[in-house]
């Protein structure tokens, strides 16, 4: 196992808990990254900037860690959604996704001396058609407004669905653990 330490740049309570399954020590850090989509931006280029910019931050106080980045956006046609942060806003975007298909795009960065990864992990849910009550009594049992589209699929949230399909399960919680079991190994942490 390498000798440096690994760091999340994320208060996440949901993240932390993905990358503890790996056993390994951590910490978290907060990066207070700006989080604002620039003009015209694609979501696929907002998630690899996010996830990059918060590793970059928190790497310039830890210089001699590994800094994992992560962040997540909801993708609706043309229209990203991010966290609803309200309980209003979660279920408009669940009245906006009922019946649809929407891709959500988990950003993934590691950073440290010498060391610079970002991708981005693409899983897509296609929602049943979702009546007012079943909305409300979701979004009360859940209280999904801190998860970007407003779903917990580790919760209630996959009774929303009609299908998923991505690469790795774990991206839709907020965190590829497969992508990033990988670029870790790749460095020297002793992973199964």
């Amino acid at each position: 196992m390498p000798l440096m330490p690994l760091v999340l740049a994320s208060v996440s309570p949901y993240r932390a808990a993905l990358l503890d399954r790996f056993g390994l020590p951590f910490e978290t850090r907060t990066s207070n990254f700006d989080e604002t989509p620039l003009d015209r931006e694609s979501p696929d280029a907002l998630v690899r900037r996010l996830s990059l910019g918060k590793a970059q931050t928190v790497a310039q106080a830890r210089p001699s860690a590994f800094i994992i980045g992560a962040d997540q956006v909801a993708v609706l046609g043309d229209r990203i959604l991010g966290k609803p942060e309200t309980r209003e806003r979660a279920i408009a975007q669940l009245e906006a996704m009922s019946g649809r298909e929407v891709h959500f795009l988990s950003g993934l960065a590691l950073v440290g001396p010498g060391l610079q990864r970002v991708d981005v992990v693409p899983t897509v849910l296609e929602f049943r058609n979702l009546t007012a009550d079943e909305i409300e009594r979701y979004v009360k049992h859940d209280a999904p407004l801190d998860c970007a589209g407003a779903i917990r699929s580790e919760g209630l949230g996959v009774a929303l669905l009609e299908r998923l399909s991505g690469d790795d399960p774990s991206a839709l919680i907020g965190l590829p653990l497969i992508r990033l079991a990988q670029w870790l190994r790749d460095v020297g942490f002793d992973l199964p």
